[in-house]
């Protein structure tokens, strides 16, 4: 679930309360990002890491792995491996680091079921970090980062309130009961209008290509909202933690944008990108 519920909700001041608690959250937290993001570098690739180990740390708290076991140790100085290579100038090694490093969980785990959704939580966390890491530091790294950023937000947030406002047949009501299709529907088309405008602005000119990519990766970065609500209700569980008021813990927070950067890097790959620089395999103009 992201920071916003994108469906209806029971109206009070309890409500209100969260929502500014939100807003005040994303006001303090979105400057840092966007600020770090534009700088890239060490500065973006300790910020990206920073977020995979506590989304990281969320997921084994949340699916039962001591964070002090063998394995779950070995979760995180996977991710920081996949850092330091990527870092150093071995995307490949990035790349494999969280497959090789999951089947190197689950064996230390002695291959229980607690094991098995680590290795799944390292290779889902560790496929972000690569994605992120590689599609900022592309060619068209700022821009595309960016314009991943505003359709990923953009959804999330229009999908909140456009929920709130027209209500109507709930989504997936086993998975996320406050969700509609109003509000999948409004955050897609919201999506699609504000990734176009980031990419006119940046001065790009086959604006149709990306206009379906911001329309691929919105409906993904709402599936991985509901991937994570799947999981949290697996495990009983309301939020990922209580790090960022009024929203819940960084899962909570980039559920949608680990989904589509995942899903941009591999869209990527499939039309010819190279380790280095999948964003290049789209050939956005």
């Amino acid at each position: 679930m992201s920071g916003l519920e994108g469906g209806t909700a029971d109206k009070g001041p309890k409500n209100m309360s969260d929502l500014r608690l939100r807003v005040l959250s994303a006001a303090v937290m979105g400057p840092i990002v966007l600020g770090l993001a534009w700088l890239g570098g060490p500065a973006f690739g300790i910020l990206a890491l920073v977020a995979a180990l506590l989304f990281l740390h969320e997921w084994f708290a949340m699916t039962g792995t001591g964070l002090s076991t063998p394995h779950g140790v070995a979760g995180y100085l996977v991710l920081v491996g996949l850092a330091i290579a990527y870092h150093f100038g071995y995307p490949g090694v990035s790349l494999a680091c969280p497959i090789i490093g999951a089947l190197a969980v689950y064996g230390l785990s002695g291959f229980n079921r607690a094991g098995r959704w680590a290795a799944e939580g390292l290779i889902y966390g560790g496929l972000a970090l690569y994605a992120l890491l590689v599609i900022r530091g592309g060619e068209q790294g700022l821009v595309f980062l960016f314009f991943l950023l505003v359709l990923v937000w953009t959804t999330d947030i229009a999908a909140y309130f456009t929920g709130r406002s027209l209500g109507g047949p709930k989504l997936w009501r086993k998975i996320s009961p406050n969700k509609t299709w109003s509000g999948a529907i409004g955050g897609l088309v919201c999506a699609v209008l504000l990734g176009l405008g980031t990419a006119a602005i940046a001065g790009k000119d086959d604006l149709f290509n990306w206009a379906l990519l911001a329309a691929v990766l919105s409906v993904v970065s709402q599936l991985g909202d509901l991937l994570e609500s799947g999981v949290k209700r697996r495990f009983n569980v309301k939020d990922s933690s209580h790090l960022i008021p009024g929203h819940g813990g960084i899962m909570d927070r980039v559920d949608g944008l680990v989904a589509a950067a995942i899903a941009a890097v591999a869209l990527g790959f499939l039309f010819g990108g190279s380790v280095a620089d999948p964003i290049s395999g789209l050939a956005l103009g």
